[in-house]
């Protein structure tokens, strides 16, 4: 950890404190002589994780960096640094409450009291459910879904007794929509809306000013893909429109400093997320579709691939914030998207009639039913 000069502060939460000694006072009760609120980003070695960090550090944060790989954090901690923040790297793994909670007592105590927390941390496995092992099921939700539990659970472990704060959860489009190859994934990321509803309205029944808000990623250029295990020998690639980490990350930050209690981001997961809350059994025919090999790229996987499911991926390498797919993350106007349209709408159509049959024979099954039971 180095320390750099202080910086400006961000715009208070929603009814929150508005007092400009704050920082000063903030600093007096963590012993520090830091001036700057202090931010902690799980996931932070790559990815949407990194573009967050170094977007807070930017907007004013120290930033502690939570997450595996060492190398990764080491890379992501000097970017935070640039930024003239101070950068605290953490070696944790979400899944495990006290690593979480033990880095919150290390930030607290090294950098100082905790302003906003988010859990971006996530893994995944590219596998239909016959192929997926138990235990790959299992530590898929632990990092996805109990890591954003444990986070929360410590950040307002802290929060509580000052009475501010931000949490912000990320979540994604499959929080809403389930896809093929991704039961694990899905799963964890439904759970995390159920968990982050039920937080608020607890903090809302105690009239907390600590505020919980929930950004929804679209598909992202991160580092997920070339470390994310899979069964199958084609590479994985996200689904189309794809964004850049640092669109996500200004939106995760934006929500920080705004406490807005929801957002998602991409005028493509938008109307994914309307289709899946207005017809849920449009949404799974329609993602029968197309899904499934949408998210196979057509690259043949490396044979010295390495996956990060149980062992981190960068320890001892960095990969960056981007995945490999530059040439493609430009979001809903990249050409290469555009040109699927068509066929998109031809998936809807069908998914649309998929649906309409898939009533009919569950009302006639009904009916026999009801006229077998009279």
């Amino acid at each position: 950890m180095t320390i750099a000069s202080p910086g400006a502060q961000p715009a208070p939460a929603e009814g929150g404190e508005s007092k400009g000694s704050v920082a000063v006072e903030r600093s007096k009760e963590a012993g520090v002589t830091a001036t700057r609120p202090v931010a902690v980003v799980t996931g932070a070695s790559a990815g949407v994780g990194r573009a967050t960090a170094r977007e807070l550090a930017r907007r004013g944060f120290d930033v502690a960096l939570l997450a595996r790989g060492t190398a990764g954090l080491a890379a992501a901690a000097a970017e935070v640094e640039a930024e003239g923040a101070r950068a605290l790297t953490v070696a944790a793994d979400v899944a495990s409450f006290d690593d979480v909670d033990g880095a919150a007592d290390r930030v607290e105590r090294e950098l100082g009291p905790i302003e906003v927390w988010v859990n971006d941390a996530m893994t995944t496995v590219f596998a239909p459910l016959d192929d997926l092992r138990p235990d790959d099921f299992r530590r898929a939700v632990e990092v996805t879904f109990l890591g954003q539990v444990w986070g929360t659970k410590a950040a307002l472990a802290r929060m509580r007794r000052r009475d501010r704060g931000v949490v912000v959860n990320v979540g994604s489009a499959l929080a809403f929509i389930g896809i093929p190859l991704q039961s694990a994934y899905c799963a964890s990321k439904f759970a995390c809306r159920g968990f982050f509803e039920a937080t608020r309205a607890e903090l809302l029944h105690e009239r907390s000013h600590v505020r919980l808000s929930m950004v929804h990623l679209p598909a992202v250029n991160t580092p997920q893909f070339e470390w994310c295990r899979t069964v199958f020998s084609r590479h994985p690639q996200p689904v189309a429109p794809i964004y850049q980490p640092e669109v996500c990350a200004r939106a995760i930050a934006d929500s920080c400093q705004s406490a807005k209690r929801e957002k998602v981001l991409g005028v493509w997961n938008k109307l994914l997320v309307t289709v899946a809350r207005a017809a849920p059994g449009l949404g799974n025919q329609f993602a029968a579709l197309g899904a499934w090999d949408e998210q196979l790229d057509f690259r043949a996987l490396s044979p010295e691939r390495r996956d990060n499911l149980y062992d981190p991926a960068d320890g001892d390498h960095d990969y960056g914030t981007h995945g490999s797919f530059d040439g493609r993350a430009k979001g809903f106007l990249t050409p290469s998207f555009l040109v699927t349209l068509p066929k998109a709408g031809r998936e809807l159509v069908q998914a649309l009639a998929s649906t309409a049959r898939e009533k009919l024979a569950a009302g006639r099954r009904e009916l026999v039913d009801s006229t077998k039971g009279a």
